[in-house]
Order: structure tokens, then C-alpha cells, then sequence
């Protein structure tokens, strides 16, 4: 069976404190007249019965970690007999001090100061039942001072210790806050760059699919056109690809990204020339003075009418056409997107990832937001920013 190393190091203190205790109990030897057994001072000369106290004196160390209040009262029985008896007591007061210690330093703080009072109790017993006289009240004071000094120092140490177990735990919470800010910030940022790429490949693809079916359908009446087409394609590639790599790059730690400023909504009538070109009629209008924008904002609109473009072109259906409304006012900017095409569908045939993206960056920035066939028909995607007071200036280069 395997001992415990804080028990066995206490028997092993259990054992040197006994010897040496029992050591200078038998080399005692008064040097004054003795009387009936006693010598003038009132010590008793050794005998085997002082031997067996003083023994049974020291074998509680052996158990003071595990049962420290009960190794102290422990203690104080044999401890008692010895004064009371008249035996000189040895080294077996350290036992005691040790033990009160102990009391002090592990249990709380009743606990503890029932074993102070045990101990002062026992002392003042021993000192009034026994044949002792301590010469004056100072010797009485000096035994009160001490214990009341081991006690102090126990309790400091357990005060120490739960202070270093506060700070310890303390630690430990903010490593897991820590951690879980991290995990959080971690996933907002997949989440803002699954985003990007869903914008960025929806959109092209979805403008080389329909590119792709023009061409296909006029390859043979209308070579040129098809050639055009095609053209088309490969153009819209190239920036798809480009965009791609820009937002890949900045994922990867062995490869710098190619630097260039956000679209926003100072690229609004391109991408309306891109939309036309692959077939769908799109008309922009500005309303209002232009102002700079934040850039969060400023990317959130151009993304809104990327992806409002994007589901008019796939889902409004032949002949449709879109109107992209950008109002600019000193508190407020107000982005729309609407068509002409098949809104009664309902909202159902136009969800996706996308949508759900449109509606993350909007909430982001505080924005209202509002996705649904109009009464008249067609489809609109409608956003609404706060611009807060001096949010519209442009940032510091």
C-alpha cells in the first residue's frame, strides 16, 4: 500500500520529537535535595510513566494534517498528566505549538480558535492542578504570548494561502474569458469572411451563368454577339478571381494580399454596367449630396446591392428590370434595390446565404432592413444606416 509523503514526513517529525523528548527527560537529574520522591522544585524524577506520556505526547504529530483539531486534543491529554503528575515535559511543548499551528493554518477560523482555547484551557489546568510553581505571573504571560503568537502565525498563513487560491482562480476565469472571446472572435470572423466570398463568387458566377446562356443561345444566328459574350465571361472571371485572391490572401501568413481600397458606393455605377451587360436593365439613381461614408458602412451598401442585383438577375425572370436607388442625407443613407419581375414568388424563392449575409451586415451597423415583394409587384431589398453625428467624415489617412 502506497503512504502518503505528507504522513510519512510527519511520523518521521513524530519520531524525532518523541526521542528527543525522551532523551532529555531521562538525563535529567535534579541537582537539589529530593523529598518523598520530589525534588524542592516540585519536578518528579523519570520514570517509565513519564516516558509513556511523553510519547503519547508526541505520536499526534504523526497525524496532524489529516486530523488537526483531533491531534491537538490528542496532545493535550498526555501533555495535562505531565503537568499535573509533576514529570518535566521536554521538548514535548514544540509537539504542542506544532499542533496548534496546524489547527490554525488548516481549519477555519472557528476551528481554530476552539483549539486556542483548548490549549490556553489545558495550560492554565496543568499549571494550577500541578506541583510546578512557576516563579512569577510573567512565566504564565510569556506561554499565553506564545501560543497566541503560533496561532497568529498559522492563520496568517491559511489568510496567505487563500488569497494565493483567490488569485489562482481568479486567473484561471480570465484565461477562460480570455479563451472565450477569442473562440468568439474567431467565429465572427469566419462568419464576415464567408460573407465576402458568398457576395464575391454569387455574384459573378451568377452574371457568367446567365452570360453563359446568352452565348449559348445565339452561338449559331449570331456569332459576334456570342463572341461578345464570352468576352463577357472572361472579364467577369478576372475580377472574380481578383477579389477572390484578395480575400484569401488575407488568410494566409506566407502570402501578402494585393492592397486596394473596399468597393463602396462610389463603384455603384459600374457594377450597374455589369449588370446590364449580362442582360439585366439596371437604372441608378442618387438622391441627396454625397458624403464620405464609414468605411464599414460604405462596403455593407455596395454589398446590399451586389447581392439585391444578384437575385433580381437570377429570379425576376425575362424582360425585368431593376431600379437601384442610393439617398443620401446627413443622418441617414437609405440604399434600394427593386425590379419589375416575379415578386409575387414570395420571399421564399429569393432566400439564401446571401440574404442572411445582406441582413448580419446591416444589423452590424445598426440598420434596418427590409426584404419582400412589392404591392404593385416585383421584389425590393431595402436598407436604412444611421450615420451618427460627424460618423459621415471621412477617417484620418
Amino acid at each position: 500500500m502506497r503512504i502518503d509523503r505528507t504522513t510519512f514526513h510527519d511520523t518521521v517529525l513524530a519520531g524525532v520529537v518523541a526521542a528527543a523528548s525522551v532523551a532529555l527527560f531521562v538525563l535529567y537529574v535534579p541537582d537539589r535535595p529530593q523529598a518523598e520522591g520530589l525534588p524542592v522544585e516540585g519536578v518528579r524524577m523519570p520514570d517509565p510513566l513519564g516516558g509513556v506520556l511523553l510519547v503519547l505526547a508526541c505520536v499526534p504529530v504523526a497525524m496532524r494534517r489529516r486530523w488537526p483539531l483531533a491531534a491537538l486534543c490528542a496532545w493535550l491529554v498526555p501533555e495535562t498528566l505531565l503537568a499535573v503528575l509533576g514529570y518535566g515535559t521536554g521538548v514535548s511543548g514544540l509537539a504542542g505549538l506544532l499542533l496548534l499551528y496546524t489547527v490554525a493554518s488548516c481549519r477555519g477560523l472557528a476551528v481554530a480558535l476552539g483549539g486556542l482555547l483548548v490549549s490556553l484551557a489545558a495550560y492554565t489546568l496543568g499549571a494550577l492542578a500541578g506541583p510546578v510553581r512557576a516563579a512569577s505571573w510573567s512565566e504564565h504571560v510569556v506561554v499565553a504570548v506564545v501560543l497566541v503568537a503560533v496561532w497568529g502565525a498559522g492563520r496568517s498563513l491559511r489568510l496567505r494561502r487563500a488569497y494565493l487560491d483567490e488569485l489562482k482562480d481568479r486567473a484561471e476565469r480570465l484565461e477562460r474569458a480570455h479563451a472565450a472571446d477569442t473562440r468568439a472572435a474567431r467565429a465572427e470572423e469566419r462568419s464576415r469572411i464567408a460573407r465576402e466570398l458568398h457576395d464575391v463568387v454569387a455574384h459573378h458566377v451568377s452574371v457568367m451563368t446567365v452570360q453563359a446562356a446568352a452565348a449559348r443561345r445565339v452561338l449559331a444566328s449570331d456569332p459576334d454577339l456570342a463572341q461578345e459574350a464570352l468576352s463577357a465571361i472572361e472579364h467577369t472571371g478576372r475580377m472574380a478571381m481578383t477579389e477572390m485572391r484578395n480575400i484569401v490572401g488575407v488568410l494566409r501568413t506566407d502570402a501578402r494580399a494585393e492592397l486596394g481600397p473596399q468597393p463602396g458606393v462610389r463603384d455603384l455605377p459600374a457594377l450597374a454596367e455589369q449588370m446590364r451587360e449580362a442582360g439585366l436593365p439596371t437604372r441608378l439613381l442618387v438622391e441627396g449630396e454625397p458624403l464620405p461614408l464609414p468605411a464599414g458602412v460604405d462596403l455593407a451598401a455596395y454589398r446590399l446591392v451586389q447581392e439585391g442585383l444578384t437575385n433580381s438577375l437570377r429570379h425576376a425572370g425575362p424582360g425585368a428590370k431593376a431600379v437601384v436607388t442610393v439617398r443620401h442625407d446627413p443622418h441617414e443613407l437609405d440604399v434600394r434595390v427593386e425590379d419589375d419581375g416575379l415578386g409575387a414568388a414570395g420571399p421564399s424563392s429569393r432566400s439564401g446565404h446571401g440574404l442572411v449575409g445582406i441582413r448580419e451586415r446591416v444589423e452590424l451597423y445598426g440598420g434596418i432592413l427590409s426584404i419582400g415583394p412589392l404591392p404593385s409587384g416585383g421584389f425590393e431589398v431595402r436598407a436604412k444606416f444611421p450615420l451618427k453625428d460627424g460618423q459621415s467624415l471621412a477617417p484620418p489617412a
